[in-house]
């Protein structure tokens, strides 16, 4: 497996976003539970096994010193391999290697392998925020990441 930079406009990453919509509509029953915005500076990373691009990530910056983890998803044929765990840690890397030393995301109730995955990632829960405040099906975490002085 190989986790690489993608632009957003590629067409895998474009596919797997489209998959993590339809998924998030089935387990949530509404049409566009996933669809908050990515901002254009976001960052995207795919997994590919073989040839296929099979899980996708990214990093949005928040701040100066925070970013938000976007669009972490996993094709349902190749969960439970680690992809997930080494998707977010390549993740985790390149925000730390930007100098961003926060990640925070917002994890859906209904999504319970994810919230494992960060809470055994070692985020920790806080308060919700953002346009999810008043959303009862969200939960969202943050991590501090260690960044070493330039």
């Amino acid at each position: 497996m190989i986790i690489e930079p993608r632009p957003v406009t590629d067409d895998d990453l474009v596919g797997l976003v489209d998959e993590q919509e339809r998924e998030l509509a089935y387990r949530y029953g509404v049409v566009g539970a996933g669809s908050a915005l990515v901002d254009p500076e976001a960052r995207f990373m795919v997994a590919v096994v073989g040839r296929t691009a099979v899980g996708c990530g990214a990093i949005q910056p928040l701040d100066p010193v925070t970013v938000e983890l976007k669009r972490m998803y996993v094709r349902p044929d190749h969960r439970g391999r680690g992809v997930a765990r080494r998707l977010l840690s390549a993740l985790e890397a390149w925000a730390v290697s930007a100098g961003y030393g926060r990640i925070r995301l917002h994890a859906g109730i209904l999504q319970p392998e994810a919230i494992g995955l960060y809470e055994s990632s070692g985020y920790d829960p806080i308060a919700i925020h953002g346009t999810r405040e008043r959303d009862p099906f969200s939960r969202c975490f943050e991590k501090t990441m260690l960044v070493s002085a330039r």
